[in-house]
């Protein structure tokens, strides 16, 4: 079993299907499992969303594995997770995150210096179809440029 520090597990789909607006960086509420199998690198932030329910935030359908060694005392796959945030953060993603087009997604999973599973969420606006090809041309024209430029 290889444990490496250097986790760092993204949402790809994140960046294509929205528009970020502001980040914020946020610790999450884990069992013991679920943090040994995090630090192995068994996670997935694809088809995630967060939500704000009675002043907390909460993330959902976050795929954590189970881990290997765990014995009755593991975790559920998918449950619900609590994320740890101040009070003046939760209010603003509350206020700005029930306006039309907005939602509060997770762009990356990370283990912080000290040793902590930190989540970087994002208040983000659905994009565009026509929105979404022009992200495409984009990138793209970059490989395009950085193509010519290597020869």
């Amino acid at each position: 079993m290889k444990i490496s520090k250097d986790i760092n597990i993204k949402n790809r789909r994140a960046t294509f299907d929205y528009a970020i607006v502001e980040t914020y960086t946020a610790g999450i509420v884990l069992t013991g499992t679920e943090i040994k199998s995090i630090r192995l690198g068994k996670a997935s932030l694809a088809d995630t969303y967060c939500y704000v329910n009675n002043g907390e935030v909460w993330i959902k359908n976050m795929y954590i594995a189970e881990y290997f060694y765990g014995t009755y005392n593991n975790h559920n796959e998918r449950r619900e997770r609590k994320l740890l945030l101040n009070r003046r953060e939760i209010a603003d993603l509350q206020k700005n995150g029930k306006e039309s087009g907005f939602s509060i997604i997770p762009l990356k999973l990370f283990i912080s210096d000290k040793g902590y599973a930190k989540i970087v969420i994002a208040l983000a606006r659905g994009k565009k179809e026509f929105d979404k090809r022009q992200s495409i041309k984009e990138r793209e024209d970059k490989r395009d440029m950085a193509r010519m430029f290597k020869k």
